[in-house]
């Protein structure tokens, strides 16, 4: 898909009752996204990952009043696409953010002709759990050891919602 078709269906999103807007992820941003990366995660991504992202995924930022508040990074594949980052400012959980963030993320995958949305999350991430569970998404199996952790290696659960 080319640049301007991913801006037209940027354009396309509807605003979710809220003051919270996105857009296209530009290079200028990485400073700030990995501040934010850095908060939110134990192990976060570096800049090198999210310059790697930006050549070859999909990658939007959250904005409220101008302000990034949090981020997603998509892979597409055919048929399935994949959240590979899904971020919100720690001080601006709680909020909606999240749930508006992945709705937009799903929406951009059934646009591309996408079937199914596959994601992983910690097992120790429950309100993350909460939030996937309930737009829908369902539990497929356990990738063991996915994550690092402080004390060695955390499970992942893998989840699926089917679009459509």
């Amino acid at each position: 898909m080319s640049a301007g078709s991913e801006n037209q269906l940027l354009d396309e999103v509807v605003e979710m009752n809220c003051s919270l807007s996105f857009r296209t992820m530009h290079r200028d941003d990485l400073k700030q996204i990995v501040e934010i990366e850095e908060q939110a995660y134990s192990h976060p991504w570096t800049i090198g990952i999210f310059r790697d992202c930006l050549r070859v995924h999909r990658c939007w930022v959250a904005e409220e009043n101008a302000a990034i508040v949090g981020y997603g990074v998509l892979m597409l594949a055919p048929g399935e696409s994949h959240v590979l980052n899904l971020c919100v400012k720690p001080d601006q959980q709680r909020k909606g953010f999240g749930r508006q963030l992945l709705r937009m993320l799903m929406q951009q995958s059934e646009k591309s002709d996408v079937d199914m949305i596959l994601l992983e999350v910690r097992r120790s991430n429950q309100s993350a759990i909460d939030l996937y569970q309930s737009e829908g998404f369902h539990e497929l199996g356990v990738r063991k050891g996915y994550y690092p952790a402080h004390n060695g290696r955390e499970d992942a659960i893998i989840f699926a919602r089917y679009l459509g």
